[in-house]
């Protein structure tokens, strides 16, 4: 394989070979590829804007039978520090999140054995009744799978059920490496790779927008990370023509602190500024059918997602008016909407408010300006 080549290949949109893609991120050079990032985002986000959004990050219960061992947040059913949200909470943090100029709710929780569809789709109604301009960016592939398997229903009965009940659309969360390898070492209480993939896809039919993420930096390969980008490439390039499909790819870095995967297993996040940069581009390079490449600021920090829109990003996430799961262990970074402008503006790049679907919205008057200590 020639470098020379597979640059080509990427600026002419081709889909690059799991192959071809280990060899670009271990053999080209780090300002290559942020060239060809940025060239590829040139074409595909032609209004050289950097987006981003004002959302919370709201969690239904923290009850969760997966035992994933990256994750500090979730409790054993039982716990005394076990909860489910209140009907109370949601309304005060949902009038709280519109104050803060906000529209959308990110809603995650865990595998709780007791909460089946129609809790999920009461909830939705009921906030949807509440506040009925509010965007519900909720749940999740995994949590879709334990629904559906505490139904003994199907994938597709569920995301109708949970879109009819006012579900606007599916984030990308649980994916971490979709290799089963992986999956089986760090999450194994998780749906596989597979059936992650087959409820994506699925949504996609039903015309809900979804996103994808990847967590790295732990127990995967360079090549099983190229597997994970073909296979979200894969279940784009099947989407229906009129359907969004992927609307965004987040990739970010295994957070540590007091983690079993590192309390038990030695695994740390080694991954480097350098190393996160040319995933970025790479993540660009890989999947050519995929508009939107978010940085992840809450994970690498400020400087790092700043240099990432010169490498292929786009999009500078969420303020994050509140976040539990990743900050549980170990992500330390916060912004302000002044604050994640101003590190916009200071990269080179105009920011501009989005919603979920990636649509311009004008600035709101904002009542606060500072993020909540939570």
């Amino acid at each position: 394989m020639l470098l020379a080549d597979l640059y080509q290949k990427a600026l002419n949109f081709e889909f690059l070979s799991v192959e071809e893609g280990v060899f670009l991120f271990e053999d080209a050079p780090t300002a290559d590829l942020m060239n060809i990032g940025n060239q590829l985002r040139k074409k595909q986000v032609p209004h050289g804007k950097v987006t981003w959004i004002i959302d919370r990050n709201m969690n239904t219960t923290n009850v969760c039978i997966a035992n994933c061992k990256f994750c500090n947040f979730y409790r054993i059913p039982g716990h005394e520090q076990a909860y489910i949200t209140d009907i109370e909470t949601y309304r005060r943090k949902i009038e709280e999140t519109f104050r803060y100029g906000g529209e959308q709710l990110l809603l995650q929780g865990g595998h709780h054995p007791g909460l089946g569809l129609q809790y999920y789709v009461d909830l939705f109604r009921k906030l949807k009744e509440m506040f009925p301009t509010l965007k519900l960016h909720a749940l999740g592939p995994p949590e879709v799978a334990h629904i559906t398997k505490l139904e003994k229903s199907t994938h597709r009965e569920v995301l109708m059920a949970l879109k009819e009940a006012g579900m606007d659309s599916l984030p990308g969360p649980g994916a971490e490496i979709l290799v089963d390898r992986v999956r089986r070492l760090i999450s194994k209480g998780k749906c596989g790779s597979q059936e992650w993939l087959d409820i994506m896809a699925e949504a996609h039919q039903l015309n809900i927008t979804t996103s994808a993420t990847m967590m790295f930096g732990h127990v995967e390969t360079v090549e099983e990370r190229m597997e994970h980008l073909v296979k979200l490439r894969e279940v784009q390039a099947r989407k229906p023509e009129n359907a969004k499909g992927f609307i965004a790819f987040i990739p970010w870095t295994f957070q540590d602190v007091d983690t079993l995967l590192a309390r038990i297993r030695g695994v740390q996040n080694l991954t480097t500024a350098d190393e996160y940069i040319r995933m970025i581009a790479i993540s660009r390079i890989m999947l050519p059918n995929v508009k939107n490449i978010q940085a992840s600021w809450l994970t690498v920090g400020k400087q790092v997602a700043q240099i990432c829109l010169n490498a292929g990003a786009n999009d500078f996430g969420s303020i994050m008016i509140e976040e539990n799961v990743v900050s549980a262990a170990g992500a330390p970074h916060r912004f302000t909407s002044k604050g994640i402008q101003e590190a916009i503006r200071e990269a080179g790049f105009e920011p501009q408010l989005r919603n979920q679907q990636y649509q311009f919205r004008e600035m709101p008057m904002l009542m606060e300006e500072q993020v909540i200590n939570y």
